[in-house]
This record gives C-alpha cells, sequence and structure tokens, in this order.
C-alpha cells in the first residue's frame, strides 16, 4: 500500500472540524495524525461527533506536531491569524484555513506565508503550486460560482442576489436565532447589504472582469432547515439565453464539481455532496442565475478537500465521490 499523507486539524470540534474528519477517514490517500481541540481533550472523537462511532477510537489531542502535510485551521474568524502568530509550525507544512482571516488580498499574509484563495474554479492553477490556501466563504463560493462566466466575458454590473442557507452556517455556537424553536417555520433576512462575504465576492469578480465597477447587492436569508444555499442573482443582459448557456457550459467545462443544469435546481440535489449547481432563467433582458451548494461540503470543507487534493497533486475528486440525501 502506498504512504499516506498525514493531516493535522486545528479546532475539531465544531460543524467544520466534524466535517472535516466524516471526509478525511474515508480518503484513500491520507490518515489523520491528530486532532487539536483544547476544549475536548482527551475525549473520544465519537462524544463530540457521535456518528462516528465504530469509524474510529481517535481521541482529541491538546498538543500537535509538525510531522504532517497539510494543516487544516477550523478555528473562529479571527483565530487562526492569533493562532500562527502564537505557534511555531513549520514553513513546509502546507496550510488550508477555514476562517475568513486570509481571503482578502489585503490580508493575505503572516510572516513568510502567503495565501491563495481556494476557489478552484477561479484559480485552480495557483492553488495548485500554492503553499497556503484560504477556503472560501459559503455564500462566497454559491454566488461567485453562479457570477464567474459573466465576469469572465466582461458583462456584470450591478448585481441583485439573494440567497438563504441552513442552521449549519451560523456555527455550533446557541443563540436566538438557531434554536430549533426560533427555526422551525421560519425565515428571516439578516445582514442586508452588508454581508461579511461581499468583499471576497468583489474580489473574484473583478479579477475576471479586469476592472473594479462590479456592485453587489446581496440580501441573505436564515432558512429553516440544517444544511444547503439557494442563491438566486438577478443582472441585465442583452445576449440570447441560448448564447448565455453556451457561455456558461464552455465555462465550466472539465471542472470536477460545478454543472448547468437544463432543469430547475433544488437543495436536495447538492447536500451532502460537493457539487454546485447552476440554472439560468431569461425574462426579456433580465437574466437569474439560480446557484445551489452544500454549505458544509462545497462551502466549507469539501472544497477544502478539494484544495488539498490539488496542493498533493492528488486526483481532485478524491476521497469527495459522496451521495446526495435526496430521499
Amino acid at each position: 500500500m502506498e504512504k499516506k499523507f498525514k493531516i493535522g486539524i486545528i479546532g475539531g470540534a465544531g460543524y467544520t472540524g466534524g466535517e472535516l474528519i466524516r471526509l478525511l477517514l474515508n480518503h484513500p490517500a491520507v490518515e489523520i495524525s491528530f486532532v487539536h481541540s483544547r476544549s475536548n481533550a482527551g475525549k473520544p472523537l465519537h462524544e463530540v461527533h457521535k456518528d462516528l462511532l465504530g469509524d474510529t477510537d481517535m481521541l482529541f489531542s491538546n498538543s500537535w506536531n509538525n510531522d504532517i502535510a497539510v494543516c487544516f485551521l477550523c478555528l473562529g474568524h479571527g483565530e487562526s491569524r492569533k493562532w500562527l502568530s502564537e505557534n511555531n509550525l513549520a514553513t513546509e507544512v502546507k496550510i488550508i484555513d477555514l476562517t475568513h482571516d486570509f481571503r482578502l488580498k489585503t490580508n493575505a499574509t503572516i510572516a513568510d506565508r502567503n495565501f491563495v484563495y481556494g476557489l478552484p474554479e477561479l484559480n485552480k492553477a495557483d492553488i495548485q503550486v500554492a503553499q497556503n490556501i484560504a477556503n472560501p466563504g459559503c455564500f462566497a463560493t454559491a454566488i461567485s460560482l453562479g457570477l464567474l462566466p459573466l465576469a469572465a466575458a466582461g458583462m456584470l454590473g450591478d448585481v441583485y442576489t439573494t440567497g438563504i442557507t441552513g442552521s449549519t452556517g451560523a456555527g455550533q455556537g446557541l443563540s436566538a436565532s438557531s434554536h430549533f424553536s426560533w427555526r422551525a417555520n421560519n425565515i428571516q433576512a439578516y445582514k442586508t447589504l452588508q454581508h461579511q462575504h461581499v468583499a471576497e465576492i468583489h474580489q473574484s469578480l473583478e479579477q475576471l472582469e479586469g476592472k473594479e465597477g462590479v456592485d453587489l447587492h446581496f440580501v441573505p436569508w436564515r432558512g429553516d432547515f440544517t444544511r444547503g444555499i439557494f442563491v438566486s442573482s438577478t443582472v441585465d443582459c442583452g445576449l440570447p439565453l441560448e448564447e448565455v448557456k453556451s457561455l456558461y457550459t464552455n465555462y465550466f467545462k472539465g471542472m470536477a464539481f460545478s454543472y448547468v443544469s437544463e432543469n430547475m435546481i433544488d437543495l436536495k440535489q447538492v447536500v451532502n455532496t460537493n457539487k454546485c449547481l447552476i440554472h439560468l432563467e431569461k425574462q426579456g433582458n433580465k437574466l437569474v442565475i439560480h446557484s445551489v451548494i452544500d454549505n458544509l461540503l462545497k462551502g466549507a470543507c469539501g472544497q477544502a478537500i478539494q484544495n488539498m487534493n490539488l496542493l498533493l497533486g492528488l486526483d481532485e475528486k478524491a476521497g469527495l465521490h459522496l451521495k446526495a440525501s435526496y430521499f
């Protein structure tokens, strides 16, 4: 059997940490060396992530080591920069950070480490030769993937976007709007026109447009389901729908997980997968781009594994042949 790459996880007790563990335990080319958690050190992983009972007897660790190929940072936003400044992680260890600490080019560096924005449909060549990856946000992934072909064609101006996300997008900490009794049979807009992912979306779209000028107006919604994101973006477009479809299919041709659908799409098609599905509709001069992802997979840990595969020269889809929870 070929030697496997050793992997470490810092911050393994939350939703993203648990999802990452599940994927890595079943990945054919890696083995988990440690899962660090200060609050759960010494406990079996399956005490926190209860579905792992029978899958692993590994314990959470209060220590870490440099004998790994890749380190995943699954900390709270703002904590990755702090952790790296306080711990001497070897420069040869590749980092995939799942927080927003290094996503913007204006803050993508710490000490001698520079982070590449890890959206494979945008930066695949750079990811393959990178040492450190800033994994994109979930809404940023869903919205950007729906708009990249238009940006590449220089066809974006004002964009009006709505998107609804499941409760896991809010993290594991309790709040008034994450309780079942509040979420059930309820939806709510939040962070209207000021969501934290807007800046990284602008950065990606303007990278392809080659200029500033994209104006994204985004209204996010909290949904009464656990996982998944459904986004609808509306733009002005003078091209016939068939030409727009060709633009999209050509852009995503040969890409590992993003697909254009001729039929209407829904969340159940992508939940528990690393896919992004896109559907286009047009009325008059208005083009609507629908895009759906699983926020914990393509919006977080699945994309992180996809980036790891690219960093390590593995098959981009390795460990990510997942089945949708359709029924």
